[in-house]
């Protein structure tokens, strides 16, 4: 399935048919990109038998020693069953941090601009699922993955997740949905 454009008005219509396939595989974990948690609660509700893990930034990614997400929206999401990840970003990270004082393209930001060829939301939904292994929030079974274009969500992966340390190990199996323009 495709969208027209990227953005958030996808993220219901993505979520419905991200549950649709992974019930209809026998999936039982999706794994969500929320920065401040809309996503997130919207994939909770949706995804009942799922395990949900919500994936969002690290402390610090916009100011420093802050949090993005708020600590009431974790509280809820973690209450309502879901776990949640706020972990550095797998495909830049520190390397990011190098790029901007040295210039440069260094292997983790290169991953990352092959994996945008798919969109924004494609590389978010690999990234989300690697942070959530690093994070210990995985069985390393087959998973749904969910990313987007800034707010929101409009891509959707079937994947086998692997932990950065075997980030090549990762086998996307199926686009289940993504933007055709980007």
């Amino acid at each position: 399935m495709h969208f027209d454009k990227p953005g958030r008005e996808n993220t219901d219509r993505t979520l419905e048919v991200a549950y649709e396939r992974g019930k209809s595989l026998g999936i039982s974990e999706v794994v969500v990109a929320s920065t401040k948690g809309g996503t997130g609660l919207k994939a909770l509700t949706l995804f009942k038998g799922f395990r949900v893990v919500v994936v969002t930034y690290h402390c610090g990614f916009k100011e420093p020693f802050r949090s993005i997400m708020p600590a009431a929206v974790k509280k809820d999401l973690t209450e309502k069953g879901a776990t949640v990840v706020s972990a550095t970003h797998a495909l830049s990270g520190v390397e990011r941090a190098i790029a901007k004082k040295h210039s440069g393209i260094y292997p983790a930001l290169l991953i990352a601009d092959t994996l945008r060829l798919f969109g924004q939301g494609v590389k978010v939904a690999v990234e989300v699922s690697i942070m959530a292994a690093d994070g210990g929030a995985l069985s390393g079974e087959d998973i749904i993955s969910v990313g987007g274009t800034g707010r929101g969500a409009d891509a959707a992966l079937v994947l086998k997740p692997a932990n950065q340390s075997d980030m090549f190990d990762i086998r996307i199996r199926e686009v289940i949905c993504k933007p055709r323009d980007f």
